[in-house]
């Protein structure tokens, strides 16, 4: 066990630490001039360098990236080309906005694709089955942000049901903020709960064919109770994982879903820093980004070796 755990988190550091290498060099031979574009066209040459070596633009590569990767375990991520205050405290700010809103998409995507997807197992062949399938085919192909410009103009400006963008803040009353987060969070929610909507039809229809179905409805169990007590768990295993898998796409799918909400989170704010030109905001959020991603996937990864011991010893399931 020991073993396995070390080399899970062994490849966990070496990834983080080559997505780190590449986000840094992709953001430094990015064209431009951080300090020129802050001061304008009409700056000095003279005051652009003061300004680079005030932003320690003028020191090595090689100093500046350790200097970047020092700054997340000490919390000092620099400071904002663009805001001119420091990036931590930009994404502490940021981040009760993006945070519920990607629990609250995974939440809706979790009760939207097991119910829908269970149902329809339960109705294989069926009209019911058709239609489900149908409707989860037409929520993978229709674009999130799509989809929430319809909501607004349906459930906000139509209805006036929720706002049609915007954060009044936690501050203002926890219901407000959900009802905020609503609309965004199921445009979000929409493609992830329609994988979810099929995955969950082909493995209780997987389960269903096993032995101890059959051995359930033989003791007396109706379907519907043999469904609810035996099968969902069984089924249940793909399903949480590609749920754990799924949060890590939330948190990115935000970045598109903000900026069409006006909501002040970390997906707004990157688009705001990559328009500014502002390349140390930009690199701190695209390395949470990323983090958030590499990690949920090695949480997977061990959890997956700790439940199957094979996994551990190398083997493959079929050997």
């Amino acid at each position: 066990m020991f073993a396995f755990l070390a080399r899970r988190l062994a490849t966990l550091l070496t990834t983080l630490a080559v997505a780190a290498i590449l986000i840094f060099a992709v953001t430094e031979i990015l064209p431009g001039d951080p300090a020129a574009a802050m001061l304008g066209l009409t700056a000095t040459p003279e005051t652009v360098a003061a300004l680079r070596a005030e932003l320690g633009l003028d020191a090595p590569a090689f100093v500046r990236f350790f200097g970047w990767i020092a700054g997340f375990f000490t919390g000092d991520l620099g400071i904002s080309y663009a805001y001119r205050v420091p990036v931590a405290g930009l994404i502490a700010e940021r981040l009760p906005v993006t945070l519920p809103l990607a629990i609250m998409a995974s939440l809706f995507a979790s009760i939207l694709g097991i119910t829908l997807g269970a149902l329809a197992a339960s109705r294989a062949n069926s009209l019911v089955d058709s239609a489900l399938m149908a409707g989860a085919q037409v929520g993978l192909a229709i674009p999130n942000f799509w989809f929430g410009i319809l909501m607004v103009l349906l459930l906000s400006i139509t209805l006036g049901w929720f706002p049609a963008g915007g954060f009044p803040g936690w501050e203002t009353g926890f219901f407000k903020g959900l009802q905020a987060l609503f609309l965004p969070a199921i445009a979000l929610a929409l493609p992830q709960g329609a994988v979810l909507a099929r995955l969950t039809r082909t493995a209780v229809l997987e389960a269903l064919g096993e032995d101890f179905v059959r051995t359930a409805r033989a003791k007396g169990l109706t379907r519907g109770q043999t469904l609810r007590r035996h099968v969902l768990r069984n089924a249940m295993v793909p399903v949480i994982t590609m749920l754990a898998l799924q949060f890590s796409f939330l948190i990115t799918g935000t970045i598109i879903i903000e900026n069409v909400f006006a909501l002040p989170g970390l997906g707004r704010l990157i688009f705001q820093s990559v328009g500014g030109h502002d390349l140390v905001t930009v690199k701190s959020l695209v390395m949470i980004y990323v983090g958030a991603v590499i990690l949920v996937n090695a949480l997977v990864d061990i959890a997956y070796g700790l439940i199957d011991p094979r996994l551990r010893f190398g083997r493959g399931v079929g050997r």
